[in-house]
């Protein structure tokens, strides 16, 4: 290959990358990191992400879906949210909920098996018919 079509190559790489970059750092502007209530919510939804694949670890282990947080390692209450897991007969649901409406958090959080991560801005918890997070 002739180093010219190399070089043109990996140029579109880079600039393929630096816009993939750029568009990440746009869309977190956005967010708040420095705000504690901001920064509890995201580590909610980590922790929800965490939990199903934690679910998905149990399952495969054990033939079923854990029925109890400790059972994953969680515990109740993290990072200014207070977490619920609920058996279901096809599954599991995912509760988080601020300990402290409008200090730790503003947005309520519910999963289930599906993955999908929904949101409630206020202080009822979420639900499946909850909007999902974008």
């Amino acid at each position: 290959m002739r180093q010219d079509v190399v070089i043109g190559h990996v140029y579109k790489l880079v600039i393929g990358v630096c816009t993939l970059v750029i568009g990440l750092l746009l869309s977190l502007g956005s967010w708040d990191f420095k705000s504690p209530m901001n920064l509890c919510e995201v580590k909610a939804i980590h922790s929800i992400r965490t939990l199903h694949t934690a679910e998905t670890q149990y399952m495969s282990e054990f033939g079923k879906y854990a029925t109890t947080l400790e059972k994953l390692g969680q515990a109740r209450e993290k990072d200014g949210y207070v977490f619920t897991l609920t058996s279901t007969p096809t599954g599991y649901t995912i509760n988080a909920n601020p300990k402290v409406y409008n200090s730790t958090g503003r947005r309520a959080f519910f999963s289930d098996q599906s993955l999908t991560v929904r949101q409630n801005w206020g202080p009822d918890p979420a639900t499946v018919t909850s909007l999902p997070l974008k």
